[in-house]
Protein backbone atom coordinates (compact mmCIF):
# COMPACT_ATOMS: atom_id res chain seq x y z
CA UNK A 1 0.00 0.00 0.00
CA UNK A 2 1.34 3.35 -1.06
CA UNK A 3 1.62 5.98 1.68
CA UNK A 4 2.83 8.97 -0.29
CA UNK A 5 1.06 12.28 -0.81
CA UNK A 6 -0.63 11.12 -4.03
CA UNK A 7 -2.36 8.25 -2.27
CA UNK A 8 -3.91 10.79 0.11
CA UNK A 9 -5.77 12.28 -2.87
CA UNK A 10 -7.08 8.84 -3.82
CA UNK A 11 -8.16 7.69 -0.39
CA UNK A 12 -9.61 10.74 1.27
CA UNK A 13 -10.74 13.65 -0.90
CA UNK A 14 -13.48 14.28 1.66
CA UNK A 15 -10.90 14.77 4.41
CA UNK A 16 -8.99 17.23 2.28
CA UNK A 17 -12.17 19.15 1.50
CA UNK A 18 -13.02 19.29 5.20
CA UNK A 19 -9.49 20.59 5.84
CA UNK A 20 -10.08 23.32 3.23
CA UNK A 21 -13.37 24.24 4.93
CA UNK A 22 -11.75 24.41 8.37
CA UNK A 23 -8.85 26.48 7.01
CA UNK A 24 -11.29 28.97 5.50
CA UNK A 25 -13.26 29.20 8.73
CA UNK A 26 -10.04 29.75 10.69
CA UNK A 27 -9.00 32.57 8.34
CA UNK A 28 -12.44 34.16 8.55
CA UNK A 29 -12.26 33.94 12.34
CA UNK A 30 -8.80 35.54 12.32
CA UNK A 31 -10.06 38.33 10.07
CA UNK A 32 -12.92 38.99 12.48
CA UNK A 33 -10.44 38.95 15.37
CA UNK A 34 -8.26 41.55 13.62
CA UNK A 35 -11.32 43.67 12.89
CA UNK A 36 -12.98 43.55 16.30
CA UNK A 37 -10.01 43.15 18.66
CA UNK A 38 -7.33 45.26 17.02
CA UNK A 39 -9.56 47.71 15.16
CA UNK A 40 -8.45 46.93 11.59
CA UNK A 41 -11.32 47.91 9.31
CA UNK A 42 -11.62 45.81 6.15
CA UNK A 43 -11.55 47.55 2.79
CA UNK A 44 -13.97 46.61 -0.02
CA UNK A 45 -11.49 44.12 -1.50
CA UNK A 46 -10.99 42.51 1.92
CA UNK A 47 -14.74 42.02 2.20
CA UNK A 48 -14.91 40.44 -1.26
CA UNK A 49 -12.12 38.07 -0.19
CA UNK A 50 -14.10 37.21 2.95
CA UNK A 51 -17.12 36.33 0.81
CA UNK A 52 -14.90 34.21 -1.42
CA UNK A 53 -13.48 32.40 1.64
CA UNK A 54 -16.98 31.83 2.96
CA UNK A 55 -18.11 30.42 -0.41
CA UNK A 56 -15.04 28.16 -0.62
CA UNK A 57 -15.81 26.90 2.90
CA UNK A 58 -19.46 26.17 2.07
CA UNK A 59 -18.70 24.48 -1.26
CA UNK A 60 -15.90 22.36 0.21
CA UNK A 61 -18.10 21.30 3.15
CA UNK A 62 -21.05 20.38 0.92
CA UNK A 63 -18.80 18.57 -1.52
CA UNK A 64 -17.14 16.63 1.30
CA UNK A 65 -20.55 15.65 2.70
CA UNK A 66 -21.68 14.09 -0.57
CA UNK A 67 -20.72 10.62 -1.72
CA UNK A 68 -22.09 11.13 -5.24
CA UNK A 69 -19.42 11.33 -7.90
CA UNK A 70 -21.22 14.06 -9.88
CA UNK A 71 -21.49 16.29 -6.79
CA UNK A 72 -17.83 15.68 -5.97
CA UNK A 73 -16.70 16.61 -9.49
CA UNK A 74 -19.03 19.63 -9.80
CA UNK A 75 -18.20 20.84 -6.28
CA UNK A 76 -14.47 20.55 -6.90
CA UNK A 77 -14.77 22.51 -10.16
CA UNK A 78 -16.82 25.19 -8.37
CA UNK A 79 -14.22 25.23 -5.58
CA UNK A 80 -11.52 25.81 -8.20
CA UNK A 81 -13.43 28.73 -9.75
CA UNK A 82 -14.11 30.35 -6.37
CA UNK A 83 -10.48 29.95 -5.28
CA UNK A 84 -9.28 31.50 -8.55
CA UNK A 85 -11.68 34.41 -8.06
CA UNK A 86 -10.39 34.94 -4.50
CA UNK A 87 -6.79 34.72 -5.70
CA UNK A 88 -7.53 37.32 -8.40
CA UNK A 89 -8.97 39.80 -5.88
CA UNK A 90 -6.09 39.19 -3.46
CA UNK A 91 -3.55 39.62 -6.26
CA UNK A 92 -5.18 42.89 -7.31
CA UNK A 93 -5.09 44.16 -3.74
CA UNK A 94 -1.46 43.07 -3.36
CA UNK A 95 -0.62 44.97 -6.53
CA UNK A 96 -2.33 48.08 -5.13
CA UNK A 97 -0.28 47.70 -1.96
CA UNK A 98 3.00 47.33 -3.85
CA UNK A 99 2.20 50.14 -6.30
CA UNK A 100 -0.17 52.51 -4.49
CA UNK A 101 -2.06 55.02 -6.61
CA UNK A 102 -0.58 58.53 -6.90
CA UNK A 103 -3.65 60.04 -5.28
CA UNK A 104 -4.85 58.07 -2.29
CA UNK A 105 -8.53 58.58 -1.69
CA UNK A 106 -10.63 57.12 1.03
CA UNK A 107 -13.44 55.23 -0.62
CA UNK A 108 -16.77 54.30 0.88
CA UNK A 109 -17.07 51.08 2.79
CA UNK A 110 -18.77 48.13 1.09
CA UNK A 111 -22.09 48.47 2.91
CA UNK A 112 -22.23 52.22 2.29
CA UNK A 113 -21.73 51.62 -1.42
CA UNK A 114 -24.52 49.04 -1.58
CA UNK A 115 -26.91 51.33 0.28
CA UNK A 116 -26.11 54.35 -1.90
CA UNK A 117 -25.66 52.93 -5.39
CA UNK A 118 -27.26 50.29 -7.63
CA UNK A 119 -25.42 46.97 -7.86
CA UNK A 120 -24.21 47.58 -11.42
CA UNK A 121 -22.26 50.61 -10.11
CA UNK A 122 -21.09 48.95 -6.88
CA UNK A 123 -19.29 46.01 -8.54
CA UNK A 124 -16.87 48.22 -10.55
CA UNK A 125 -16.35 50.45 -7.50
CA UNK A 126 -15.32 47.45 -5.40
CA UNK A 127 -12.73 46.23 -7.90
CA UNK A 128 -11.42 49.69 -8.64
CA UNK A 129 -9.97 49.80 -5.16
CA UNK A 130 -9.34 52.83 -3.03
CA UNK A 131 -6.71 54.24 -0.73
CA UNK A 132 -8.02 51.87 1.93
CA UNK A 133 -7.23 48.84 -0.22
CA UNK A 134 -3.65 50.01 -0.73
CA UNK A 135 -3.01 50.49 2.99
CA UNK A 136 -0.79 47.96 4.74
CA UNK A 137 -1.98 47.78 8.33
CA UNK A 138 -0.75 44.32 9.33
CA UNK A 139 2.02 41.96 8.21
CA UNK A 140 3.21 38.48 9.10
CA UNK A 141 6.61 37.21 7.92
CA UNK A 142 6.78 40.15 5.50
CA UNK A 143 3.43 39.42 3.86
CA UNK A 144 0.30 41.52 4.10
CA UNK A 145 -3.16 40.08 4.65
CA UNK A 146 -3.77 40.29 0.89
CA UNK A 147 -0.48 38.48 0.19
CA UNK A 148 -1.37 35.66 2.56
CA UNK A 149 -4.89 35.52 1.19
CA UNK A 150 -3.43 35.08 -2.30
CA UNK A 151 -1.19 32.25 -1.08
CA UNK A 152 -4.11 30.41 0.55
CA UNK A 153 -6.48 30.88 -2.39
CA UNK A 154 -3.74 29.62 -4.71
CA UNK A 155 -3.21 26.56 -2.50
CA UNK A 156 -6.95 25.86 -2.54
CA UNK A 157 -7.00 26.18 -6.34
CA UNK A 158 -4.03 23.84 -6.71
CA UNK A 159 -5.66 21.33 -4.38
CA UNK A 160 -8.87 21.51 -6.41
CA UNK A 161 -6.89 20.98 -9.63
CA UNK A 162 -5.17 17.94 -8.13
CA UNK A 163 -8.49 16.52 -6.97
CA UNK A 164 -10.03 17.06 -10.42
CA UNK A 165 -7.02 15.47 -12.08
CA UNK A 166 -7.12 12.45 -9.76
CA UNK A 167 -10.88 12.03 -10.27
CA UNK A 168 -10.47 12.17 -14.04
CA UNK A 169 -7.59 9.73 -13.88
CA UNK A 170 -9.53 7.34 -11.62
CA UNK A 171 -12.57 7.37 -13.91
CA UNK A 172 -10.34 6.71 -16.93
CA UNK A 173 -9.15 3.36 -15.58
Amino acid sequence: MQTDLWSLFDRAPQRLLVLVCLSCLAMLGFGLYLQHSTGLEPCPMCIVQRYALFCVAIVSALTAASSKKFVTVAGTILLLLLALFGAFVAARQSWLQWYPPQVATCGRDFYGMIESFPLQRVIPMIFKGSGDCAAVDWTFLGGTIANWSFVWFTLFALLALLLIWRQARASGH
